[in-house]
């Protein structure tokens, strides 16, 4: 039994004091995941779990035929960093998907999508 228990025991000092790295996970969007807004939005605003790195970030954006759509640069609010902001140009109805790709300023990376849809 003893040696199991050193084994174990330096095992659990290994994990135990290491740091935590976390990733920028998508909290909200506006607008907002799976919703139908009623007028164009002239911005599409993601808000992340942590700071975000915006010259390693990257939002896109497609139209309901997978076509894309050009967006303004992509940039974090000056009073929160968890905020990445992207101007839209005027859009039509329809289905649109917003693609992520995100750097925290840990450098950790991620990404996603999700869908809204401009009411006619």
């Amino acid at each position: 039994m003893r040696r199991l228990m050193i084994p174990f025991a330096a095992l659990s000092l290994l994990t135990a004091g290491g740091p935590a790295f976390a990733h920028a996970l998508l909290q909200h969007a506006e607008p907002a995941v799976g919703a139908t807004v009623a007028a164009a939005p002239a911005a599409l605003l993601l808000e992340f779990s942590e700071s975000v790195e915006p010259a390693f970030c990257k939002i896109m954006l497609t139209d309901a035929h997978g076509k894309p759509v050009a967006v303004g640069p992509a940039h974090t609010d000056p009073k929160d960093a968890t905020h990445l902001l992207v101007a839209l140009p005027r859009l039509a109805a329809g289905k649109y998907t917003v693609h992520s790709h995100a750097t925290s300023t840990d450098t950790h990376k991620t990404q996603g999508a999700y869908s809204f849809t401009g009411a006619p």
